[in-house]
């Protein structure tokens, strides 16, 4: 195939995809989404039932077993696809576990690295072996493998988390057990894993963006839900992300109609700095005060992070948004901050996640940041502490797993 035709195919992938994305987000109105709606929602009933029949199989031990490992299991994880701020909580997690004298390891997928990308490949589905190989992003002394080779939150995370050990694979039974053998880790993180039901965890924090906790209330693919909602009965503590105003009545009251015993903590992504991509240069919050910006980002929830930086900028003059996991070239990059310069920008700003995309040797017409970004607990930091407690000094009463096994639920 030309270099010309895999550009274009590449393209028609990513307009298909991204009208697909609009379809199950509803950010698309038009009569086309609304029929490609209808045309996914049998399809969202097929796999509700798939995803009721294999949690109902694993609460009961029934063919599919969960496995228990050798140390403390903290699950990170969500109902939904993307967009509810998982990374910074599974810092702070790890950050508070380390400070405390454990020995961490976070287990992750890699999603949409190399390894996944050549793993989901169908040759490569027979060859068992491969796929589960564990991979060290972070050995907790150095970073061994770059973004791409790792994933992006996996990256994120080995870089701002010394100390700690990120490892990949999708068997994350097979990862646990070799960051307890070659790293005697004492607690594992279990990063997006809810869904991940073959390791037994301890402890399930469940995160729900409270600006869109649910979608449509539809599943997969018509919807955002990797699960149905009265699956957070499973939650042992449930995270308001994006909390930045108190929460509806009615998303505590869905959340207490299924789950009546996990403590609700809320919490807010914050501003920290701004640092220059690929270089050293930081800058405080009141950089962008005087100053025409643009953005742009490839993540789940682009909305949040153009209203933080509009606030923090003396005008937005330019925005461009690209599918979740987006992998930056060169071309489309100056493309774009030649389109940025035209529109009256002077500074280009970005998420962490999406900085971490781009080519570290790309030279940009124009001053490009990122912004650092933490959590912050709004309310119930005693609840917060008491999850960290549970994790360093677990009890049977306080870690009692919460596993729907109703199969109607």
């Amino acid at each position: 195939m030309s270099s010309e035709n895999q550009t274009w195919t590449k393209k028609l992938y990513q307009n298909f995809e991204g009208f697909v994305e609009g379809v199950i987000y509803d950010r698309d109105l038009s009569i086309s989404a609304r029929l490609f709606g209808l045309f996914l929602s049998p399809f969202s009933y097929l796999f509700s039932l798939i995803v009721r029949t294999r949690v109902f199989l694993y609460g009961k031990r029934l063919i599919l077993k969960d496995k228990p490992l050798d140390c403390f299991v903290l699950v990170v994880g969500n109902l939904t696809v993307g967009g509810t701020g998982k990374t910074p909580v599974v810092e702070r997690f790890a950050k508070e576990l380390v400070g405390r004298g454990l020995k961490v390891a976070i287990l992750s997928r890699g999603y949409k690295s190399k390894q996944d990308i050549e793993d989901r490949n169908f040759r490569n589905l027979f060859f068992k072996s491969r796929i589960q190989k564990p991979k060290v992003v972070s050995n907790g002394v150095e970073v061994l493998m770059n973004s791409e080779e790792a994933g992006d939150e996996p990256f994120m995370l080995a870089k701002n988390l010394p100390g700690v050990v990120v490892i990949t694979g999708r068997d994350r039974v097979k990862s646990g057990r070799f960051a307890i053998d070659r790293f005697k880790a004492d607690a594992l993180i279990l990063d997006d894993g809810f869904q991940y039901l073959s390791i037994r965890g301890r402890m399930n924090l469940l995160l729900v963006d409270q600006t869109n906790p649910f979608g449509n209330h539809s599943l997969l693919p018509r919807g955002i839900l990797r699960e149905p909602v009265s699956h957070l009965k499973r939650a042992s503590y449930v995270f308001l992300t994006k909390s930045e105003n108190d929460p509806e009545l009615n998303l505590l009251e869905t959340i207490r109609k299924y789950n009546d015993k996990a403590e609700i903590i809320r919490c807010v992504h914050k501003p920290k700095f701004f640092r220059e991509v690929n270089g050293e240069i930081e800058k405080g919050l009141s950089f962008l005060y005087e100053s025409f910006v643009g953005v742009f980002c490839g993540i789940a929830s682009p909305r949040g992070f153009e209203q933080i930086i509009d606030r923090m900028s003396g005008e937005l003059r330019f925005r461009r948004r690209f599918l979740d996991h987006h992998r930056y070239e060169a071309e489309e990059l100056d493309r774009m901050f030649q389109q940025a310069k035209n529109s009256g920008a002077d500074i280009m700003v970005t998420t962490e996640k999406d900085a971490v995309r781009i080519p570290v040797s790309y030279k940009p017409i124009l001053p490009l940041f990122y912004v650092r970004m933490e959590i912050e607990i709004v309310e119930g930091f005693e609840d917060f502490q008491e999850a960290v407690a549970g994790i360093c000094f677990p009890t049977k009463e306080r870690l009692k797993p919460a596993f729907p096994v109703s199969f109607k639920d």
